[in-house]
């Protein structure tokens, strides 16, 4: 027999999460770890709890993770959108709740190509008249 699991993509910046849920007790697993050893800050793990924190279904499920690219902090608003999302797949009523509290739109922004004839993507070399 098959445990009914939910998934859901969550991308910010460079950082990709895939995100199963499946019936548990309140754990979470990212890349084989706990969250502890992945995610050092307190701010980063309740980052990543804020949606099941907002639907009160946090001791219901057990988040397994994978996270690539970017940095700890990119990694965390990744899986945040991506426990968020595979939350609606798994009861479409909660999301009005997870919409009103912005856990459910991707934060578009991105680091700036860096363009030629300039120190970065807007940092000009000092202009010299003489």
């Amino acid at each position: 027999m098959a445990t009914t699991q939910y998934y859901g993509t969550g991308r910010r910046k460079t950082s990709t999460a895939r995100v199963f849920l499946r019936p548990g007790s309140g754990q979470i697993i990212v890349n084989k770890k706990p969250i502890e050893a992945s995610f050092p800050t307190e701010t980063q793990r309740q980052l990543i709890r804020q949606p099941l924190v907002t639907t009160e279904t946090a001791e219901r499920f057990d988040v397994v993770a994978t996270t690539t690219g970017g940095g700890v902090m990119g990694q965390a608003g990744a899986l945040r959108l991506g426990i968020a999302r595979a939350l609606v797949e798994y009861d479409e009523q909660l999301r009005s709740a997870l919409r009103k509290d912005g856990l459910l739109t991707r934060d578009p922004r991105a680091k700036e190509r860096k363009k030629y004839g300039l120190a970065g993507a807007r940092k000009r070399f000092q202009f010299s008249k003489r």
